[in-house]
């Protein structure tokens, strides 16, 4: 199974984007696809039965394109497309409004002139067949197939008034028998293309403001870097860098790519990447990631990472991705969208047989310019780009502030959230544990120290990494010992037919082996700390206990806080003993805690609360999370805990500032309410735009829409939608 994201080509409304969505689901081997008109994205999911290849020539059959760009110079050629198929829509749009002047001013004002018909026959020929000539090759490659557009509208509609316009003007006498007083639309149908087209440049102008937060990151990254060479310093291109090369970052300039301080040390600004404006201490053996800034030292480091593998390239995916995701309330614009381009050219029809029969003298006339006006104000784009463009806001406003989110259903979620529980360590705590204290109650197995030592070493719990730190200095690896965990309790370690295990009190009692009343009342008052307590044993005895302290963050206080402000409930669950848990759960403020808690009992926990009608949001970041992350119905990784948590969770905080939750849940409020503005102005655009233009005001104030000026409604709709959506990177 393979997942791609590819640019089309050629789509011009919401309707297009249902049809190429459409036609690639029934393509053999895909197994789903998403088509965004907003940013011109698809995401196709498909298995080795197709190829991208495969999937491009089946595309391009029914008049659109696929354009694969994985390499970066392919993003650019992309890039260049885009950027020239805006100059070339503005020159259109300039050359259209050009011949739009003086045929706006003979139709409105000198039409009874000598030789105005064929004056405004042949200023709008070309506005039509030349300036906007998009519409009717669009318009043909989609009956070819038996589909419709927008394109099909502006073509029907203009198209219908030009003819009806050469014929009026070439034989007058046909309506004249007839006592039909009739005039030309020539005006109507060539400003309608002017209009169209403008607003087309406006939507696209307005369509890439909604992805700057995009543009941003990609120029996050220089375009060359300096790399050490056998002692001597080289300028090489970013593309070129290599693995465990070794890069010297000058004051002031941005890293290139992800690695590892070897020498030197500075400040780095990082808040590009976690939103955090505070820069940070970076000395050897300390990472640091591409697209953030040293300030005024210098230093060397490894690469780690490169190209598509650093941080910020991650990041950019992601949001690339959400940004081409698809909220739930898509599904019914979806559908609306699918049928609407049909359903518009049988009202159009309908309006026309209605006016032939109860218009009286001028029933053809008034059904003529109703039927071509319904067909010109009756667009699909506003619909479509409503729910998109606002989610590609929502999104790079999230991202800018250090906070990634995965799919458009998060957002719509978030806002909904009731319960909100959290992980202990590396979430509310800083994830830094330090060993305080190891205490060997048997001194004369002190040797065991070395065992002690190998197992830590071999596992992945946060706090090992605290206990091998605390040892390596007098401890060495011992080979010959096997490792196996225990999930939430422990680890243990096999050698020589011994069984050793490292774990809390309840892995103590579980192998029948008991806490002395010294060990007992030494570990009380490492809990009255609350301070994490480890245990060395055998199925005999306890050997030794580690007491860990773990700081919690200065920001886990206040984002409870405003959590409870919000109204919502604060829980957390930990595999920590019940002391330190309510020590922690009442500095923090926490409403409930449980603990001795097992990674399927975090999943469990979500689950009751979900079923108890709670929208729950899972915050964590360790393997151990994933199970409860995956259940939740909003998952938020803490950014510097494990890859699974940041593969399973939708949203990811970069900095682990849980105050960013409540920050998620503003931009979620704020990108929903934006959605919710969008489809309203959308529709209500259509229900009201529909009936005037079919006529419904005629018989109460002889008020009939002129075709033009529902162009001009119908490009300014689309503008509409997309500068409310932008007005999402103004609010707080």
């Amino acid at each position: 199974m393979a997942k791609k994201s590819v640019v089309v080509t050629n789509m011009t409304c919401a309707a297009c984007a249902a049809s190429v969505e459409r036609f690639l689901k029934h393509q053999d081997g895909v197994t789903d696809a998403t088509v965004n008109f907003a940013n011109e994205k698809a995401q196709i999911e498909f298995t080795e039965v197709t190829s991208l290849e495969q999937l491009k020539s089946a595309v391009q059959m029914i008049g659109y394109d696929l354009i694969i760009a994985d390499s970066e110079s392919e993003q650019q050629q992309v890039s260049e497309l885009k950027e020239n198929a805006y100059k070339q829509l503005k020159k259109r749009v300039v050359g259209a409004l050009i011949f739009a002047v003086p045929l706006f001013v003979i139709g409105m004002f000198f039409m009874h002139m000598p030789y105005a018909n064929y004056i405004m026959w042949a200023l709008s020929t070309p506005m039509l067949f030349y300036f906007g000539r998009q519409f009717f090759i669009g318009a043909w490659n989609q009956l070819k197939h038996r589909s419709a557009n927008m394109d099909t509208l502006v073509a029907m509609s203009t198209g219908i008034a030009y003819v009806f316009s050469v014929f009026t003007t070439l034989f007058p006498q046909f309506w004249e028998r007839r006592g039909i007083d009739t005039h030309v639309y020539f005006e109507a149908a060539g400003i309608v293309v002017a209009f169209i087209l403008l607003g087309k440049l406006l939507e696209e102008r307005a369509k890439g403001n909604t992805s700057s937060a995009i543009k941003k990151l990609m120029g996050l990254q220089p375009k060359t870097v300096t790399v050490i060479i056998d002692g001597v310093q080289q300028d090489i291109a970013v593309g070129s860098i290599q693995k465990n090369a070794i890069v010297l970052v000058k004051p002031g300039e941005r890293i290139a790519v992800d690695g590892e301080v070897m020498s030197g040390t500075s400040y780095v600004d990082e808040s590009t990447i976690n939103g955090e404006p505070i820069p940070v201490s970076k000395q050897q053996g300390d990472k640091v990631f591409a697209g953030t800034i040293n300030q005024k030292g210098s230093f060397q480091f490894k690469a780690e990472k490169v190209g598509s593998e650093t941080l910020l390239a991650q990041i950019i995916k992601m949001v690339e991705d959400a940004q081409g995701s698809k909220a739930p309330v898509q599904r019914l614009v979806d559908k609306i969208a699918a049928v609407f381009v049909p359903t518009v050219i049988g009202i159009a029809l309908l309006s026309f047989i209605i006016w032939m029969f109860v218009g009286g003298e001028h029933g053809f006339e008034h059904g003529l310019i109703a039927a071509v006006t319904i067909l010109v104000i009756a667009c699909p784009c506003a619909l479509g780009l409503a729910t998109p463009t606002a989610i590609m806001v929502g999104v790079g406003k999230a991202a800018e502030k250090g906070i990634l989110i995965k799919d458009a259903e998060s957002i719509e979620l978030a806002k909904k959230i009731d319960v909100v529980v959290l992980d202990k360590t590396g979430t509310i705590t800083e994830g830094k544990p330090v060993v305080t204290t190891l205490n060997w109650f048997d001194k004369e197995n002190q040797s065991l120290k070395d065992i002690l030592f190998t197992i830590e070493k071999s596992s992945e719990h946060p706090l090992a990494d605290a206990i091998v730190e605390f040892l390596k200095a007098d401890a060495n690896f011992v080979t010959a010992v096997q490792i196996e965990n225990i999930s939430g309790q422990g680890i243990v370690g096999k050698t020589n037919d011994n069984r050793y295990f490292i774990g809390n009190e309840a892995l103590i009692q579980s192998k029948k082996c008991e806490l002395t009343p010294e060990q007992k009342e030494w570990s009380q008052a490492q809990f009255a700390k609350a301070q994490t307590v480890v245990f060395f044993f055998d199925e005999q005895q306890v050997y030794a206990a580690i007491a860990i302290s773990d700081k919690i963050k200065s920001t886990s206080k206040q984002a409870v806080s405003q959590l409870h402000a919000k109204g919502i409930k604060v829980v957390m669950l930990t595999g920590d003993n019940e002391h330190t848990a309510k020590v922690v759960s009442a500095e923090v403020g926490i409403d409930e805690y449980k603990a001795n808690v097992l990674p399927a009992d975090k999943a469990t926990y979500v689950k009751e609360q979900q079923n108890l009608g709670k929208v729950v949001a899972m915050v964590g970041d360790g393997i151990n999370d994933s199970n409860a992350l995956a259940q939740a119905d909003v998952s938020i990784a803490m950014g510097k805990g494990s890859d699974i948590a940041m593969d399973v969770a939708k949203m990811t905080i970069i900095s682990s500032d849980l105050t960013k939750i409540v920050e998620a849940i503003t931009v979620s409020k704020q990108t929903t309410q934006a959605i919710r503005q969008n489809l309203f102005w959308a529709f209500i655009y259509n229900v009201i735009g529909i009936p005037i233009a079919a006529g419904v005001l005629y018989p109460v104030n002889g008020f009939l829409l002129d075709p033009m000026w529902a162009g001009a409604a119908m490009a300014f709709s689309s503008v509409s939608v997309v500068s409310n959506s932008l007005l999402l990177k103004a609010r707080g």
